[in-house]
């Protein structure tokens, strides 16, 4: 929701990784990679694509625009709006303003993406879940497996847009290294490709395919040099309790995809309990 505030109090602006680092995440030290990840979220959200959106535009080397159509609305017309998104979205109730019993001055609110969040949430309610997940509805409501986990599509987020067999592959390679883990249960290619795309929350995905940490991440590229970056959340809590970058020559891309995935299957060995 401040990522979401932020570039709509700039809409039609760019706004920088820097700007948006200093007035998301203030105070927090973190790394440009927690933008990428959370457009990338807010982007799934929305349901918009990144190659052709219609809410976030990427602009290379320069940050992000929201080109999505901004209005001013009194703050009494849109008060419960906004604690009824962040119950739904799982997010600690600080991120929402609190209702006020006078009407203040006028506020900036993005025309239709309040109603998009929520319709996107009861939405994956509606259509139901994918195969993989029907099988292991009835241990979905069960405490999962403390050795479990899934692998979910990584974003393409190059400048072109043009990685993402790449990114589909890196994820089909961790999920085969990681299988082969003794004791690590890993859910199938099938059931997470399912979810790419889909305006489903993080948590959602993990409690429908009954797992206790999810491995998602990202592939980036600068000139001949790819980066790929990976990180593990901890579903019960939300913490993210390992993460790294990669950087690659694109020399061979099948090589790089092996010889990433062999690095990020031993790091997480020692991550999961």
């Amino acid at each position: 929701m401040r990522l979401l505030l932020c570039l709509a109090e700039r809409a039609g602006q760019v706004v920088s990784i820097d700007e948006l680092l200093d007035r998301v995440w203030s105070g927090v030290i973190v790394t440009p990679d927690s933008v990428y990840q959370a457009v990338a979220s807010l982007r799934r959200l929305l349901g918009d694509d990144p190659r052709q959106p219609t809410y976030i535009a990427t602009v290379p080397r320069l940050g992000y625009r929201l080109i999505a159509a901004v209005d001013a609305q009194a703050d009494s017309a849109v008060t419960a709006a906004p604690e009824a998104i962040v119950e739904d979205l799982g997010l600690p109730h600080r991120l929402a303003p609190k209702a006020s019993p006078r009407p203040r001055s006028p506020m900036l609110t993005v025309i239709g993406i309040s109603l998009l969040i929520v319709a996107g949430i009861v939405s994956y309610q509606l259509v139901g879940r994918p195969p993989a997940a029907q099988a292991t509805a009835a241990s979905a409501h069960a405490a999962p497996d403390p050795k479990s986990i899934a692998v979910l599509p990584f974003l393409d987020l190059t400048d072109a847009m043009n990685e993402e067999p790449f990114a589909d592959g890196m994820t089909e390679e961790l999920i085969g290294k990681l299988s082969k883990v003794p004791g690590l249960r890993v859910s199938a290619p099938t059931a997470s490709f399912y979810f790419k795309g889909k305006q489903t929350a993080v948590a959602d995905i993990a409690r429908s395919l009954g797992v206790a940490y999810v491995l998602d991440g990202s592939v980036r590229k600068s000139g001949a040099a790819l980066r790929v970056s990976a990180r593990l959340v901890r579903v019960d809590n939300g913490f993210v309790v390992w993460s790294e970058n990669y950087d690659r020559p694109l020399d061979d891309k099948l090589m790089v995809q092996d010889e990433i995935a062999s690095e990020v299957t031993k790091a997480l060995k020692a991550s999961i309990e």
